[in-house]
C-alpha cells in the first residue's frame, strides 16, 4: 500500500493549487485523511481533515481559502489551495487511515513541495 502526494508547485501569492493524496494497493477505502504541511525551522502542523463521513475541520489560518474533499471511487483526498500566501510556502504531507483485509492501518504521503513566491 502507498500513499502517493503530488500537486505542488510553485506559485505567485494569490495563486491556486491542487493537491491530490491517492491511496494505491490492495485496500477497501481510506477513512479519515489529514493534510499536514512543515515549512523550514518550523513543527508540522495539521492544515485540514476529513473523515470518512466527509466532515472537515480547518487551521484556522486556512479557512476560507483552502478546501479539503474526497473521491472514494478513486480513493484519493484533494487540498483545493485558493488565495495562497508566502507563509503557506511548506512541504505538504498526507496522512490517511487505510482499510486493508487484514485491519485498519495509517500512513503518510511522501510530500509535495509548495512555494508561494510574493
Amino acid at each position: 500500500v502507498q500513499l502517493q502526494a503530488s500537486g505542488g508547485g510553485l506559485v505567485q501569492a494569490g495563486g491556486s493549487l491542487r493537491l491530490s493524496c491517492v491511496a494505491s494497493g490492495t485496500i477497501f477505502n481510506i477513512g479519515f485523511t489529514a493534510w499536514c504541511r512543515q515549512a523550514p525551522g518550523k513543527q508540522r502542523e495539521l492544515v485540514a481533515s476529513i473523515s470518512g463521513t466527509s466532515t472537515t475541520n480547518y487551521v484556522d489560518s486556512v479557512k476560507g481559502r483552502f478546501t479539503i474533499s474526497r473521491d472514494n471511487a478513486k480513493n484519493t483526498v484533494y487540498l483545493q489551495m485558493n488565495s495562497l500566501k508566502p507563509e503557506d510556502t511548506a512541504i505538504y504531507y498526507c496522512n490517511a487511515d487505510v482499510k486493508r483485509t487484514t485491519g485498519l492501518y495509517n500512513y503518510w504521503g511522501q510530500g509535495t513541495q509548495v512555494t508561494v513566491s510574493s
